[in-house]
């Protein structure tokens, strides 16, 4: 029984750390930010060249900028130059893989 509970929190831990990390990469140094990249009202993680991180919802995309609003409700707007990496959470996916670990466990024999 006490085999069975520690497998159980280790699989519980496992599975909150991949629900919490991960994302998918829509803009990187191999692939460029065009126009229809971003969705709109969608929130995003961007990393910027001066190595800082924003999380925002994206409201507008111009040819010059990214417009957002952040957790706060403030307005922010990024330099499209300035974007070094785009991240948007996929928590479906993430979902997916952590049941797939969580069946696998159970229903492989160690």
């Amino acid at each position: 029984m006490k085999l069975v509970s520690k497998y159980l929190g280790i699989l519980g831990i496992f599975s909150l750390l991949l629900l919490a990390s991960c994302q998918t990469r829509v803009v990187d140094l191999q692939k460029p930010l065009h126009d229809n990249t971003l969705e709109l009202y969608k929130k995003y993680t961007i990393r910027t060249n001066d190595a800082q991180t924003i999380k925002m919802e994206v409201l507008k995309v111009d040819a010059d900028k990214i417009y957002g609003k952040l957790n706060n409700g403030e307005q922010k707007e990024v330099l499209r130059s300035e974007v070094r990496e785009i991240k948007k959470t996929d928590y479906l996916m993430s979902a997916i893989i952590a049941v797939a670990a969580v069946a696998a466990v159970i229903f492989i024999p160690i």
